[in-house]
């Protein structure tokens, strides 16, 4: 087969301790999944999930021990980070009850929905797509996935960020509106999940503002850190 120009690279992420790579189909994102973050953004609890996507080369992804630079993106002044689990897909399927949804998960890492929030404001209120504040270049960090067998508890696992030293996020899995089983299963209800999907799960309260030259720390019980200097 021949193209008329030569296809893109693959988009990939590092698996923690293996050689071998993380091949990227989807980035699938879930709106405010924790409760205190939904009520900053004006919901009351447990409506249905929100799910946006992100192109797959949106992805900025940053080996172990490695400090990712996330160049500051064009056409706003209020970038925001908000930091979340991942879920790293690796057998797909549709319509997956949420008792066998863990089945479908290879494993587990630490990202940012980077959000452009002047523009995504400007957007909500026009009732208009969120795409031009949440799917522009290198707008979702993420660290080394680590295989669901050596994640450990996820379910009981922490998050956090930290910007320049200082705490900014922090919350246990376990406050997350709908579970990882339940993501899977209203998003295979949507769409036909595949090996390679990655689902970020939702932020935390304590979003706020970075600016050129900040520093990002994010972590998780259990699950290599990432570190993203925006420059």
């Amino acid at each position: 087969m021949s193209y008329i120009f030569a296809p893109p690279p693959v988009v990939s992420a590092p698996i923690a301790g293996a050689a071998e790579r993380f091949p990227v189909h989807r980035i699938y994102c879930v709106g405010s999944n924790y409760l205190a973050h939904a009520q900053e953004m004006g919901r009351s609890g447990r409506e249905p999930p929100v799910f946006f996507l992100k192109p797959a080369d949106a992805l900025l992804p940053v080996e172990a021990g490695g400090t990712g630079a996330m160049p500051y993106p064009s056409l706003t002044h209020n970038l925001h980070h908000e930091v979340e689990l991942v879920v790293a897909i690796g057998a797909g399927g549709r319509d997956i009850d949420s008792a066998l949804a863990l089945e479908h998960v290879f494993g587990y890492a630490v990202g940012l929905d980077m959000t452009r929030r002047d523009l995504q404001s400007e957007m909500k209120k026009r009732s208009a797509p969120w795409c031009i504040g949440k799917g522009f270049d290198h707008a979702a960090p993420l660290g080394p996935i680590t295989p669901s067998a050596r994640a450990g508890a996820i379910g009981a696992a922490e998050i956090a960020l930290r910007v320049n030293g200082q705490e900014r996020q922090r919350s246990p899995l376990s406050q997350m509106i709908w579970s990882v089983p339940e993501i899977i299963a209203h998003l295979s209800a949507a769409w036909t999940l595949c090996p390679g999907d990655l689902i970020f799960t939702g932020t935390p309260a304590g979003v706020g503002p970075v600016e050129r030259g900040d520093l990002m720390e994010a972590s998780c019980t259990g699950l290599e850190p990432l570190r993203v200097r925006v420059s």
